[in-house]
């Protein structure tokens, strides 16, 4: 009878305790420099959190390392649903394959919540160069072998990736140029020295407008609603490619189920608004929640993809 009297007042706790849930503000990391992208998602996404579950929630940014350091302090935090991950790319399905030594566990350490938004890029090229499509910029490129340059953000960013994905599925030869960031890479890209790269709608769009870049494809699985008539790389002759950014929520591993699937309903409801679609609209990809089953699926399928590309190409970070 004690037995029994002990696992009944463990599951009257219990209940109460998911009941209360959230008692208190929680606290979102977000493994990038305050004010870029995933700024506006996460700030996008807690905004919902708040509107509906009635706790703040703030905002914690933790940049380095390209997304470990905050990965790691979230990794690090009690599994009791008041700390969020903004999981991305790198961090989770990059990172692991890209350094010799993590201090977390990107496949163990975290349970996934909802997938936020999955982004495009955008294939653009110098104006001078005479290429309209990726059919013509695989030909000039065959044509020309090592002749052709691309920019990037730096080694082992996402677009840097996506470049050598498109390299390795048509065998084409192009060089990379690294950069410390999209900025310095776009003006070398307009000022032609570099003839192409891939990023963000939001970045390169306005310099296509102005006549500055040449938009080829988008590199999604989907065309942009930002680009309807831009075609994607896989409609233009490289089926099966595909290579975008993407956000998403996560939570250290072991916190309650019953704390995820608050969570999860919270924000797919959030993410449903029109105003949270119109806020992240500037990507021009797609908004919406999932599962938390169908996120740690697209994790790992994007995890088993980057590591077979970055593995085949020998990268590996300096971690100093």
């Amino acid at each position: 009878m004690k037995n029994l009297a002990v696992a009944l007042a463990t599951c009257v706790a219990s209940a109460a305790y998911a009941q209360t849930y959230p008692a208190k503000p929680i606290r979102f990391v977000v493994p990038f420099a305050a004010g870029g992208g995933s700024d506006l998602v996460a700030r996008t996404v807690a905004a919902k959190i708040t509107e509906s579950l009635g706790q703040p929630v703030i905002v914690d940014s933790r940049p380095g390392a390209a997304g470990t350091i905050g990965a790691d302090i979230a990794s690090k935090s009690p599994p009791d649903g008041y700390t969020l991950l903004l999981g991305s790319n790198g961090p989770l399905a990059i990172n692991p394959s890209l350094y010799p030594k993590l201090p977390y566990d990107a496949a163990r350490d975290f349970a996934p919540v909802s997938l936020v938004t999955v982004m495009p890029f955008l294939l653009v090229t110098h104006p001078s160069l005479p290429v309209k499509s990726v059919k013509d910029l695989v030909a000039l490129a065959k044509a020309k072998p090592g002749q052709l340059n691309y920019g990037s953000p730096g080694t082992g960013s996402t677009t840097h990736l996506a470049n050598e994905l498109l390299k390795s599925m048509t065998g084409i030869q192009i060089a990379h140029v690294p950069y410390k960031g999209v900025a310095p890479a776009a003006t070398d890209l307009i000022s032609g020295q570099v003839q192409m790269m891939s990023g963000d709608l939001s970045t390169l769009v306005p310099h296509v407008r102005s006549g500055r870049m040449r938009a080829i494809a988008v590199t999604a699985s989907r065309r942009s609603n930002l680009l309807p008539d831009m075609p994607t790389v896989a409609e233009s002759g490289v089926p099966g490619y595909e290579a975008a950014g993407w956000f998403g929520v996560l939570v250290p591993a072991g916190t309650p189920q019953s704390n995820v699937d608050r969570l999860n309903a919270t924000i797919v409801k959030g993410l449903a608004d029109r105003d949270a679609r119109e806020r992240l609209a500037v990507f021009g990809g797609d908004v919406g929640g999932t599962t938390p089953e169908q996120f740690g699926a697209y994790i790992r399928n994007e995890a088993a993809k980057w590591s077979k590309l970055i593995k085949s190409l020998g990268l590996k970070a300096d971690q100093g």
